[in-house]
């Protein structure tokens, strides 16, 4: 085959990673969709629609750093500035909220649109996700965590997730301990790298090293493997005994969250894990991720991120909020399809005809006019109807 050839037969090819949706699975993702919204709508979420590529420094800041390798930059051709395509719709909310509403008030805030990696979260994962999210500002309570993972859980049941399983976890225990300990940077970052793999031996050998009191080194050590369902948290209180106010303040909102999404959901299985650090770069407080089985990576996550609004050059505002791809949960959702067969019409330009199209489809019909000379009969086309012309004159529906 010759490079003309090859490069032709080719040209269908998406990159890795990039995906495009098809019928009828485009149709079952539009409706998810709106239904969703209507969810957020009925919560009193007010929909946003940032724009899809803005000044690179937007996107980075604050809660932004760390998506710094996720973000495809391009250099505006007006400015000279650098731009970024968005990977994650978090940070634009923060500015919108921050920069553009300036309530003082609490507002919550939603989106719906397609997000831009430069390489997948795990192996075999989406690079251009339709990112869903919910985000609370201005308020600092367990009262407005606990509205959003009721709203996360909420959004997979909208979607057919039946047996979702939640993941919590706390930064601020961890931020507090390092800063009892007084770890350099590095340390820090090397320790927050083994707590992540929960390498035990890395760890106790990592705080060897450092000149810090014993039972906050005990504690730090120990962090790795205190995890488990919800009786787990009366022994995270025990070892964490020896801590600081800040500590104990953080251990207090942990359980407050556990206690009441437990009275809210009694059959949503609870886990919790004071390792798991996602978002530690930028999270402040309780995090927390939704797990399904059958589907290796988290579906969705979240958490707090206090004082975000501040580099937006606004108010210090308190946050929190919560993200998932549609197409996963699309995928994953055990939904019945709603895609109802059409009607077939016969092309004609007969006034009476096409007023009777006309009324079937604003009645929620779908009718499909048979093109002069078309390949494939109603059937092909997705059809268990026709409509003939019965002996009055009239169009009447029959099957096919």
């Amino acid at each position: 085959m010759n490079d003309h050839a090859f490069t032709t037969s080719m040209r269908w090819l998406l990159p890795e990673g990039i995906d495009e949706l098809l019928p009828p699975r485009a149709a079952e993702l539009e409706r998810l969709r709106r239904e969703l919204l209507d969810l957020f709508s009925s919560w009193g979420y007010e929909l946003i629609m940032p724009p899809f590529i803005e000044f690179l420094d937007s996107l980075l800041t604050g809660t932004g750093h760390d998506l710094d390798l996720q973000t495809f930059k391009i250099t505006d051709q007006l400015s000279g500035r650098l731009m970024g395509i968005r990977a994650d719709m978090t940070p634009q909310a923060a500015r919108i909220d921050a920069h553009q509403l300036r309530r003082e008030e609490p507002s919550r805030l939603c989106y719906i649109g397609t997000v831009l990696r430069t390489r997948p979260d795990s192996i075999g994962g989406s690079r251009d996700p339709v990112q869903v999210g919910a985000e609370l500002f201005g308020h600092d309570g367990i009262e407005s965590d606990i509205e959003i993972i009721s709203l996360m859980v909420e959004v997979l049941r909208t979607a057919g997730i039946t047996r979702p399983y939640l993941d919590i976890g706390h930064v601020g225990i961890f931020r507090s301990l390092v800063r009892q300990a007084e770890l350099a940077p590095a340390v820090e970052a090397a320790l927050y790298d083994a707590l992540h793999r929960k390498a035990r031996a890395d760890i106790d050998e990592l705080l060897a090293t450092v000149d810090a009191p014993t039972p906050v080194r005990d504690m730090l050590s120990a962090l790795s493997d205190l995890h488990g369902g919800i009786e787990v948290l009366d022994e995270i209180a025990e070892v964490l005994r020896p801590a600081n106010g800040e500590v104990q303040q953080a251990l207090a909102n942990l359980r407050g969250i556990a206690e009441l999404i437990a009275q809210r959901f009694p059959d949503l299985p609870l886990h919790f894990d004071l390792a798991e650090l996602r978002g530690y770069r930028y999270h402040t407080g309780a995090v927390f991720a939704a797990f399904t089985p059958g589907y290796g990576r988290e579906l969705a996550r979240g958490g707090r991120y206090d004082e975000v609004g501040r580099v937006f050059g606004g108010a210090a505002r308190p946050a929190t909020g919560f993200s998932t791809d549609l197409k996963a949960l699309a995928s994953l959702g055990k939904r019945e399809s709603r895609q109802k067969p059409g009607i077939f019409a016969d092309w004609s330009n007969d006034p009476a005809l096409i007023a009777e199209v006309e009324r079937l489809r604003r009645s929620g019909e779908r009718v499909i006019w048979a093109l002069p000379g078309q390949r494939g009969d109603a059937r092909a086309m997705g059809c268990d109807r026709r409509l003939v012309r019965a002996p009055d004159n009239s169009w009447q529906v029959v099957p096919v």
